[in-house]
């Protein structure tokens, strides 16, 4: 694996090969979070993924920005569903980032709250597609 300075565009190939781009946002429902708590957790994974890809994949951050930056807010019922579903994304070579809590406010510390996806939306839709919307 490149280091972080390689250089090397990790997602490079996605990004020559799929036109429609787009982020899901994981969000997990049993944590009961409110609305300005999802908020905060929602903007930390949009950062932490966009962060990655600046340095890894700046081909699939340019084609996300092209295609109006388009996020979708869904929910998934626990964190083994949200683990299984990063799994499912990374062997399909999709970027992702989990947010992790630091529990000063509405949930236990090092909880595990959100999970962000980006990239050619078929096959974001092929991992993420059966979810509800939050």
């Amino acid at each position: 694996m490149p280091s972080a300075n390689s250089g090397v565009d990790e997602y490079e190939e996605l990004a020559k090969k799929y036109e429609d781009f787009k982020m899901v946002l994981v969000v997990r429902n049993d944590l009961k979070m409110g609305k300005g708590k999802i908020a905060a957790q929602c903007s930390h994974a949009t950062l932490g993924v966009y962060k990655h890809l600046l340095r890894r994949g700046p081909s699939i951050l340019r084609r996300w920005e092209y295609c109006a930056q388009v996020k979708v807010v869904v929910k998934a019922e626990t964190e083994a569903d949200i683990l299984a579903l990063q799994s499912q994304a990374r062997a399909v070579g999709l970027p992702t980032h989990i947010t992790i809590d630091a529990g000063r406010t509405q949930i236990a510390p090092n909880s595990r709250t959100v999970m962000a996806i980006v990239g050619p939306a078929k096959l974001v839709d092929d991992v993420t597609g059966h979810l509800k919307l939050l």
